[in-house]
């Protein structure tokens, strides 16, 4: 199975800049991950974008308004993906203004990192480093604690 990332361009920030790679890195070992990068622009704009990259994936639309899983509940969501041979995963991540309805309603899921608004480059990291948890955890690695 193929995970990737779609997001509104690339983090201008250093600690998001630096946090992109060292999950990356973590995670060549483990499964193929991806991250692309769509043009920014108007939430209208980087929504159909974000849809048209996304075509043929699982799409997952990261917004606050959406679900909160644990990093078990996201376990058990990836086993349930490999088990039913759901070949390509896409983690949608859009610009300062989020997404629009109908991004939200052509995903399969809306998951939400927090209740809280977050900046969108710090959630591409906090999304990495939950992907190379669950990576981790499907690899039987100590790095995850209950």
């Amino acid at each position: 199975m193929t995970i990737a990332i779609f997001a509104a361009a690339k983090p201008s920030i250093g600690y998001a800049q630096e946090g992109v790679r060292f999950f990356l890195e973590r995670l060549r070992p483990l499964g193929k991950v991806e991250l692309r990068y769509v043009k920014d622009g108007s939430s209208k704009d980087v929504s159909a974008r974000l849809l048209a990259a996304s075509e043929g994936w699982l799409r997952i639309a990261m917004d606050e308004r959406g679900e909160c899983w644990t990093t078990r509940v996201f376990e058990r969501k990836v086993r349930d993906w490999q088990l039913h041979s759901v070949k390509r995963v896409a983690f949608l991540i859009g610009a300062a203004d989020g997404h629009t309805e109908d991004l939200r309603r052509e995903s399969g899921h809306v998951l939400s990192l927090s209740a809280m608004t977050m900046q969108h480059e710090l959630a591409l990291v906090v999304l990495l480093e939950q992907i190379y948890r669950v990576q981790t955890l499907l690899a039987g690695s100590p790095y995850h604690r209950d």
